[in-house]
């Protein structure tokens, strides 16, 4: 393998990584809900209440696919949505009861994947990857 493939052997670690997490969810019972739901979860258990404006900006998905990805969690009763009283063009979206229980199965996930992706690094190698990585992200 050669430097240039590094953008390559990225997009294959994120596609294993997502593969992880989906596998995990399946065995937790949560069977259709994809990484961008649980992104979205995720945003929401930092900060039980957002706008759809929001969510877009801190998962980094346009605007009408975060609608596509709210609605399915509205179906599957994980959110709520509710309009601004005031101005009805901002749409809030809250976790429910059954959206919060998912707190401590998304930690159990999470701290698996880690495992798995750290397995065998060093914590000196954690941070210069870290590091390498935040370079790189900067550049665009």
């Amino acid at each position: 393998m050669e430097t240039r493939d590094v953008i390559s052997l990225i997009s294959k670690i994120r596609e294993k990584v997502n593969r992880f997490i989906v596998q995990e969810m399946v065995k937790q019972g949560l069977e259709g809900i994809g990484t961008s739901h649980g992104d979205i979860i995720y945003a929401l258990l930092q900060k039980p209440r957002l706008t759809m404006a929001e969510i877009s900006a801190r998962i980094n998905k346009d605007k009408s696919t975060v609608t596509a990805l709210v609605d399915k969690l509205v179906r599957l009763g994980m959110v709520t949505k509710e309009r601004e009283k005031e101005d009805s063009r901002f749409v809030y979206v809250a976790l429910t009861g059954k959206g919060r229980e998912l707190e401590t199965v998304f930690e159990a996930i999470s701290a698996d994947m880690l495992e798995q992706f750290y397995l065998n690094v060093t914590e000196q190698e954690k941070e210069a990857l870290l590091g390498i990585l935040i370079k790189i992200n900067n550049n665009f």
